[in-house]
């Protein structure tokens, strides 16, 4: 894939993430897609893998935060017996 497709749907789904976000309108990027579909294949195919990417990430992070918590939570509490 050529760097200008893959640098615009990086930003590009960097903004669809924050318009995400700040809407809650958590399948926006669905729509995006959609439209970048009727006039690039190419790039509404790059665009859609950079958001799953990032979708990705944030619910592995979460995991291993929640996984940290909780395992710092038990030692407290063991730390208090």
């Amino acid at each position: 894939m050529s760097d200008t497709i893959t640098t615009l749907a990086s930003r590009l789904a960097e903004d669809t993430m924050k318009v995400m976000d700040e809407t809650g309108e958590d399948r926006f990027y669905v729509e995006v897609g959609e439209l970048l579909g009727a006039s690039s294949q190419t790039l509404e195919e790059a665009f859609l893998t950079e958001v799953r990417v990032r979708l990705a990430e944030r619910k592995a992070r979460k995991f291993v935060v929640k996984k940290l918590s909780d395992h710092r939570s038990k030692l407290k509490a063991i730390e208090k017996q």
